[in-house]
C-alpha cells in the first residue's frame, strides 16, 4: 500500500532550524539521510522531498495566480514522503521517526488512483 507522510512546519519550527548553529544543522540533515538510507534499504522509500518555505510559493485558484507568503496560515507543508509500505502501522511508525512531529503535524495519508487505493 502506498502511502505519502505529509510534515508541516510552523513558525517554532522554523525559528528552532534558523536557530541552530551549522553543527546541529548537519546532524539534523544527517539524520534525515540516515532514515533515507533505510527506507532505501527496506524498500519502502519511493521518493522524499524538502519543500522551499512558503514565501516562494505560487497558489493557483479559480485561475487566479497568486504569491505567497500566505498570512492565513500558521503552518505550511514542508516536505514529504512517499512510501510503499506493508500496512498503516508501518507507514505511521515511519512517520513517527520524522523530527517534526515532535514540533507539529506529520500526516500519514494513504495514496488513491483514479479508481481507488494503490496496493
Amino acid at each position: 500500500m502506498k502511502y505519502v507522510v505529509l510534515i508541516y512546519g510552523n513558525p517554532e519550527s522554523r525559528q528552532a532550524w534558523e536557530g541552530m548553529s551549522e553543527e546541529q544543522r548537519a546532524a539534523g540533515l544527517a539524520y534525515y539521510q540516515q532514515l533515507n538510507d533505510d527506507l532505501d534499504e527496506s524498500g519502502e522509500r519511493i521518493v522524499s522531498e524538502r519543500l522551499a518555505y512558503p514565501e516562494l510559493t505560487t497558489r493557483i485558484s479559480a485561475g487566479t495566480t497568486t504569491d505567497g507568503p500566505f498570512a492565513e496560515a500558521k503552518e505550511f507543508l514542508a516536505g514529504f514522503y512517499l512510501l510503499d509500505c506493508a500496512d498503516l502501522d508501518r507507514a505511521v511508525e515511519i512517520a513517527g521517526r520524522i523530527p517534526e512531529a515532535a514540533f507539529g503535524v506529520v500526516e500519514v495519508r494513504p495514496v488513491m488512483g483514479l479508481h481507488g487505493p494503490e496496493l
